[in-house]
């Protein structure tokens, strides 16, 4: 089997697959890029048995085939060769590659194509169709709410929530939640699923700046996203979601309102004086004034600032891991933000004042006992 392609074309494609790619010894041929020709398109696969990636690319070439190469060895060589027509010849017998490009010739060892593990399809599957500007958003405002404790598997990833009338994604870790709705999506009928966070990192790294429409199929355990020439596919988390809307406060009569460039940068000075654990800072709010301020007493550390805010509510003080709020604030893209309160011991609620059409932004960061450092 024999083909021509670009190395940079080549490049481009293999690197917007690779975070598909598994470190899995038990199985070495998942560290494989797997190469498929038929009648002059090239679709090349990664996987690492959960999430599968593939892209396809056209080349010039006479007969069909595959073939597994070392993906390692492949992305490092063409990462160093300028751009210019590269052949691949490979030994149907022996899976033996060799790579021509100029005047340098580079042989690897492959490994069969059959081997390979196959991709999965969906089947009996529903479809809705995404603009890559709002899924991209929607992973961004989500994917760092994330949980990492692998003992509650379904908080592990976002969960989608589809209906006729708008589309939900929602992230916690039981000390802060964000909720992204779009009512300017729908779905045919209503379904929900949890995606992995895998595979929503491989969907944030690879979609494409301009607008173009993602379309998503997805049955009961799997779910396939289809963008220009990449597909993504990956297996749905299979357990039932929190009810997140038992969390979220409705009667949050303290509404404080702040420039939030100025909360988020108080924040962080503040934090460095927090205790190292907790990192616990204390808000005081009273009439236009906020006080922000945090110690450390194992250190005889502690710092205080004041800021001018707007504020509708009774006088209040309330203690807040600095961390989840900022992480909060760096993941929206607004002038100002809202925080709503309603006692010491109840969740806050953080959404952008300037809320866009047809979008809605909420996140949710659960309070910390002010007396555990006071």
């Amino acid at each position: 089997m024999k083909f021509i392609v670009s190395t940079s074309t080549l490049l481009k494609q293999l690197q917007a697959i690779s975070g598909a790619l598994s470190s899995n010894t038990v199985l070495p041929i998942l560290e494989n890029f797997l190469f498929e020709i038929n009648d002059g398109t090239l679709t090349v696969s990664a996987t690492d048995l959960q999430t599968s990636m593939t892209t396809s690319l056209p080349v010039e070439a006479k007969e069909n085939g595959k073939i597994a190469i070392p993906s390692r060895i492949l992305l490092d060589t063409l990462k160093t060769l300028p751009e210019q027509p590269v052949t691949f010849t490979i030994d149907n017998n022996s899976f033996a590659v060799e790579i021509n490009a100029g005047d340098g010739k580079y042989k690897l060892a492959g490994e069969n194509g059959d081997d390979f593990p196959k991709i999965p399809v969906v089947e009996n599957a529903n479809t809705i169709s995404i603009t890559a500007s709002v899924l991209a958003e929607a992973i961004s405002k989500t994917l760092f709410a994330v949980s990492n404790d692998e003992l509650r598997p379904a908080m592990t990833g976002v969960y989608c929530q589809l209906t006729p009338s708008n589309i939900t994604f929602v992230a916690t870790d039981a000390h802060k939640l964000v909720r992204y709705r779009r009512s300017d999506t729908q779905a045919e009928s209503a379904s929900s699923f949890i995606l992995p966070k895998k595979a929503l990192n491989l969907l944030k790294s690879s979609l494409p700046a301009e607008d173009v429409a993602v379309q998503i199929d997805y049955n009961n355990s799997s779910a396939f996203f289809r963008f220009n020439s990449i597909s993504l596919i990956c297996r749905l988390i299979d357990e039932r979601y929190p009810d997140y809307e038992a969390v979220i406060p409705q009667n949050n009569p303290n509404k404080l309102t702040i420039e939030r460039a100025q909360f988020l940068s108080s924040l962080k000075r503040v934090v460095i004086y927090a205790n190292k654990t907790t990192h616990q800072v204390r808000l005081k709010i009273s009439g236009s004034e906020l006080n922000i301020s945090s110690e450390d007493l194992d250190f005889s550390n502690e710092a205080y600032e004041r800021l001018t805010c707007q504020y509708n509510g009774e006088d209040l003080e309330i203690g807040f891991n600095a961390r989840f709020l900022i992480e909060m604030l760096n993941n929206l893209d607004c002038q100002e933000v809202i925080l709503e309160m309603s006692t010491p011991n109840r969740a806050g609620i953080l959404f952008p004042t300037n809320q866009e059409e047809n979008e809605d932004v909420l996140m949710l960061v659960m309070p910390v006992m002010l007396n555990t450092y006071a």
